[in-house]
């Protein structure tokens, strides 16, 4: 006959277990201490085995019952319920220690190889900042695309939509690892679109001057009362108009002298491929009044606090604002401003996105389209250099044709 609650609530214990059946495998085995638990017998591949379900009345008679349902539906399916729980726990230890943070920190040590330590530090801090606070200990595998979407969008709540966007793309990064190695059963960050969550807004391109304003911040870098490594900075920044961290982080080690030549390696550029800039004349007397003053250390802008680390961006955008430009010009403002003159006076398209580093190149043509065009690009340099000094003596925008088109 089948258990009622009443008849088990009135068992009690003898002086040797003892069990009573409900049928169809399920029983209760009362202990001679008193406790009751509930047992489930079946026979697998021909032999006898046997389940414990739980104690009463921690698990009631009802939920026995459907434990039992569950491991006969395993039992037709072929799959033993022993075996099945020892799955489920392994599977389970896993998940805990396979949680965010430890897959994020796996991602990171992969990630990291050719970056910055800079932009290495920001994502590690933007990360413990505003992802492992509330993700982190949660296991990679149960994450659901909501989850994810709350955690961009409080940032996005306090005002920081880029930052917030910034996180997504890292948030889906990690787990684009996560399933590539097996830690996740599928990528749920790739179900959200920034644009479905975060509100739009315009781009803001980085602030520039206008080309009839260049002579006037030419003259005003070279009569600023900023230090001589600040205003040495700038002059490199308009000579060269490479990007600000491709600056600031040069070594003196990048610099072929004998070949007039600056070869920042791939890992410090954005395309992750190796660039060279042909030095002018007036870039190699920039570089040979910085070389004391930089005290012959690795850097080129060492900071002041630290020799081993740069100066920072912040620099450059308040030696812009003590001679009056700010929010008119930023660091990169300069690649803008030489990209339009360039362009206007005739300049090849081809030699300048290649001189500005903006031509996609992947692995196999990076050694050979990273020195394409050369001669052109130093003739195109020596003249951008040119123009410069005339523009700071003639006081208005002297015109001058690309004789390296």
């Amino acid at each position: 006959m089948p258990l009622t609650d009443t008849q088990i609530k009135a068992l009690q214990p003898k002086e040797k277990p003892y069990q009573m059946t409900d049928g169809d495998g399920l029983a209760l085995q009362v202990e001679s201490s008193g406790r009751k638990l509930w047992r489930f017998r079946y026979t697998y591949n021909s032999k006898p085995a046997m389940i414990s379900l739980g104690g009463y009345p921690e698990v009631s008679l009802a939920q026995a019952r459907e434990k039992r349902l569950e491991a006969k539906k395993l039992l037709a399916q072929g799959v033993s319920p022993s075996e099945h729980r020892k799955t489920v726990k392994r599977d389970r230890m896993m998940a805990a220690e396979n949680n965010f943070e430890a897959v994020a920190e796996q991602w990171l040590e992969q990630w990291r190889i050719g970056k910055s330590e800079r932009h290495v530090g920001y994502t590690e801090r933007r990360l413990a900042a505003d992802v492992y606070p509330k993700i982190g200990h949660r296991a990679i595998s149960d994450l659901q695309a909501l989850e994810l979407v709350q955690v961009v969008k409080a940032i996005a709540a306090r005002g920081a939509v880029d930052l917030a966007l910034r996180v997504h793309q890292t948030i889906n990064m990690v787990f684009r690892y996560a399933a590539a190695h097996g830690l996740a059963p599928r990528n749920p960050a790739a179900d959200v679109r920034p644009s479905d969550i975060l509100p739009s807004h315009k781009h803001k391109n980085y602030a520039r001057v206008g080309v009839g304003e260049l002579p006037q911040l030419m003259r005003d870098i070279d009569n600023s009362t900023s230090t001589p490594q600040t205003r040495l900075t700038l002059k490199l920044m308009s000579l060269t108009f490479v990007r600000t961290s491709e600056l600031i982080e040069a070594r003196w080690d990048e610099f072929d002298f004998e070949a007039k030549q600056w070869r920042i390696p791939a890992p410090r550029m954005k395309m992750k491929t190796p660039h060279i800039v042909p030095l002018s004349t007036q870039t190699l007397a920039v570089l040979e009044a910085l070389r004391p003053i930089s005290g012959h250390t690795e850097l080129l802008f060492p900071s002041r606090n630290d020799a081993s680390k740069s100066i920072s961006n912040n620099t450059i955008l308040k030696a812009l604002e003590i001679i009056g430009y700010k929010h008119k010009m930023t660091g990169h403002g300069f690649r803008g401003v030489a990209s339009t003159i360039l362009h206007e006076q005739g300049y090849s398209h081809d030699h300048i996105e290649l001189q500005l580093a903006h031509s996609q190149r992947d692995e196999v043509s990076a050694a050979y389209n990273h020195a394409l065009y050369i001669p052109q690009r130093t003739r195109m340099m020596q003249e951008w250099a040119d123009y410069l000094d005339a523009i700071k003596s003639g006081g208005n925008v002297v015109g001058f044709k690309a004789k390296a088109a």
